[in-house]
């Protein structure tokens, strides 16, 4: 009797030279799922005349009405190469920019990531967003060119023109990767035609090559060019002679790494603890007998197996019935069950070793957290590039529906962390903090189809950020007992160290001990030696230095400090917004020497008062979150889409003519785009479309700064007397 594929998984899974953990990322609409599909039928495990139709991996209702993916999904699947069986986890990803914390997630559970661009449209904005995401979590990259069948059906082009476009492409990806991998790999990442790194096909036909494939089975690009041209379905021989599954997993095999080799330079980035413990060993080795440590990367809520974790198992096994310890949520679970992922469905497995992409139940978690026996050092943050900046109250509609509502808000930011929900406990309000109002109204849709819930929400609120223009002079916070004193300056950061904080070179994070390499890089930026080592605290783009010197009970107050230091950065002196960009310096502080008249009842009145004085005193203002957006509209209406521009506060950044589109960058006010795709599809008779490349906060114009400020605190309910003290 031939082998159950769940068994092949199974025996494999523990051989991790034979395994790989791969991910698709792309723009949206470039083919991921229908890509996904094909390899997903090559395995065997779905009907070939189904593949690319019925989307196995999209299984949402909504996914399948708006024809987008929006959560990334597990499948397992064994392929065979050069007389080995590989097993080969594959997670798909959304390509939409407002899901996109999802790919986010989803990388740091993989070593490799398949790139896909569209031959017609190219490097699109949102596959530099996910490509970037990639090589931020170290995730190698291999390229697949889709859609290669328009170009000779549909543009009609020659060989030559079609060479250009593929030239094209490839050295986009290239440039990308030179500017952002790090180091070690900025040449041994790219891309290149020659060594098989990079493949062309179509996903929806079926078929693909890249030039060792060429090579071994003797076909040409000639060939793919008479199959379309000699008319009828002769393109359909193409899926046999080169079917897409084994020309893109053979690469796969042969250029993305193993857990093994993977785990070696990855966890370094990914992981702070000591490297030359047991467990930093047991994690770079990718040991099945060391410590376990789990990573989960996506919480899916089955209606009858209850919370699902997915995740990525870096060390030890993962057996059925142990006692675990959830490092940010600081308890202990036990494990139910092990799965193994084969597409929607899950099969049950007794146990599973280290390197491979896993499901667990019986724990109630959510996604970054990190599971071991005992506590240690979780790994870091799962952070995404972008960060929420469209906001909208929720309420239920039914106030019997209360307590229900709250239960699916915080299910709902397991399932997509990338949603921030704030239960208001003084004004009894919910807000819900989303990417855009695409994301919001997905969500939205998802609590009453899904979760069955009516509720009704408030018309999108865009969130702002407080920072200040110049130095503070020190100073002082008073504790209400009157004996302790601390002395506060603050200042911008500068251009140089704010890059490095966006990029994430400077991680976030408290700093226990000594950090060298962060020295280094804010020398680099122009700090000196000894204020670098002062950093103490990194939180949401802004510092904390402790510049005192002498203080004898200053290790028993910094926690505090810090604690109330990242309070005020949560909600500034202005009008209780984020803070962004403020550095913090403690210069000086008088503390009375009985602990007891210096508990946290006494420190945190006196910090926060000292950090909101010192802001007000540094000319604080209000920045916008602005976007700046890829518009691509046919050049007939481009005196259209310049008129929206500008009436919405917006400036074009370029235009560029190709053929009968043209493609406009330009940047507009978030506050400004409450209702932008309906805009943008009447003024361009519904042929315009856009996508998010970059966003930023920037300077609120001054004529602005009073009426926002004063909409805002007017929604907080804030009262003079209650800002800036």
């Amino acid at each position: 009797m031939a082998e159950k594929m769940i068994d092949k998984i199974v025996r494999i899974s523990k051989k991790p030279a034979q395994i790989r953990n791969i991910c698709t990322c792309a723009h949206i609409d470039h083919g991921k799922t229908t890509f996904s599909d094909n390899l997903l039928a090559g395995a065997g495990m779905m009907s070939e005349e189904l593949a690319g139709k019925q989307l196995a991996l999209d299984f949402h209702e909504d996914e399948k009405a708006r024809g987008i993916t929006i959560d990334t999904a597990a499948v397992s699947m064994v392929h065979e190469f050069e007389g080995k069986e590989y097993l080969i986890n594959l997670l798909d990803t959304p390509g939409h920019v407002d899901f996109g914390g999802d790919v986010t997630r989803a990388m740091r559970g993989v070593d490799g990531a398949i790139v896909l661009a569209c031959a017609v449209e190219g490097m699109m904005p949102q596959t530099e967003t996910v490509l970037r995401q990639a090589l931020k979590e170290r995730v190698k990259p291999v390229l697949f060119i889709n859609k290669v069948d328009r170009l000779i059906k549909e543009l009609q082009l020659t060989p030559e023109a079609m060479q250009e476009r593929f030239v094209k492409i490839i050295n986009d990806v290239n440039r990308m990767i030179r500017d952002i991998s790090p180091k070690e790999y900025k040449d041994t990442w790219t891309v290149n035609v020659q060594n098989g790194t990079v493949a062309f096909g179509s996903a929806f036909h079926n078929w693909a090559l890249s030039i060792p494939y060429m090579k071994n089975k003797k076909i040409t690009f000639k060939d793919v060019i008479d199959a379309y041209e000699s008319g009828g379905e002769k393109y359909k021989e193409l899926a046999k002679k080169a079917p897409l599954h084994e020309v893109v997993l053979n690469m796969v095999i042969r250029h993305h790494p193993n857990p093994v080799d993977a785990q070696k330079y990855r966890i370094p980035w990914l992981w702070r603890g000591e490297l030359d413990s047991e467990e930093g060993k047991s994690l770079i080795n990718c040991d099945p007998n060391g410590p376990l440590f789990y990573c989960i990367t996506k919480i899916v809520v089955d209606p009858q197996a209850g919370e699902i974790s997915c995740g990525r198992l870096f060390s030890g096994t993962m057996k059925k019935g142990l006692n675990v310890y959830l490092n940010r949520q600081k308890q202990e679970a036990r494990i139910q069950q092990v799965f193994i992922f084969n597409g929607a469905k899950r099969d049950i497995v007794e146990e599973i070793p280290a390197g491979n992409v896993l499901g667990i139940a019986g724990v109630k978690s959510y996604p970054g957290e990190t599971i071991t026996f005992e506590q240690t050092e979780p790994f870091e943050q799962i952070t995404h590039i972008f960060e929420p900046v469209i906001t909208k109250a929720i309420e239920a509609t039914k106030p019997a529906d209360l307590p229900k509502l709250i239960d699916v808000l915080r299910q709902v930011t397991k399932e997509d962390p990338t949603i921030k929900i704030e239960i208001n406990e003084e004004t009894g309000e919910h807000l819900m903090h989303g990417m855009g109002e695409l994301h919001l109204e997905v969500i939205e849709n998802r609590i009453k189809t899904e979760k069955g819930i009516d509720v009704k929400t408030s018309q999108p609120i865009v969130v702002y950020r407080e920072t200040i223009s110049k130095e503070s002079p020190q100073i002082e916070g008073k504790s209400p007992n009157k004996h302790n004193k601390l002395f506060f300056k603050v200042e911008p950061i500068d251009d140089a160290t704010y890059s490095l904080l966006k990029k994430g070179e400077i991680r976030e994070g408290r700093i226990k001990k000594k950090d060298l390499d962060m020295r280094d890089k804010l020398v680099s930026a122009g700090w000196d030696n000894k204020k670098a080592l002062s950093v103490k605290d990194v939180f949401n783009g802004c510092l904390f230095l402790d510049e005192t010197r002498g203080i004898v009970y200053i290790n028993e107050i910094l926690e505090m400090v810090m604690d109330m230091f990242e309070d005020v950065m949560r909600a500034g002196p202005i009008a209780r917004e984020p803070c962004l960009r403020v550095k913090v310096s403690l210069m000086d502080c008088k503390l009375h020497e009985d602990a007891i008249h210096r508990g946290p009842a006494q420190l945190y009145p006196a910090v926060r008062e000292g950090i909101r004085g010192a802001m007000m005193q540094a000319n604080p203002v209000i920045f916008e979150p602005k976007q700046i957006l890829q518009i691509d509209s046919p050049s007939d209406y481009m005196g259209e889409v310049s008129k929206i521009v500008s009436n919405k506060r917006g400036q074009l950044l370029e235009m560029n003519q190709e053929g009968s589109q043209t493609v406009i960058k330009a940047k507009l006010p978030v506050a400004e785009m409450i209702g932008w795709s309906s805009d943008l599809r009447s003024a361009t008779g519904g042929r315009g479309n856009s996508s998010l490349v970059d966003q930023m906060f920037e300077k609120l114009p001054g004529e602005l700064q009073d009426k926002i400020v004063k909409q805002i605190r007017e929604r907080k309910g804030l009262t003079a007397g209650q800002v800036g003290a």
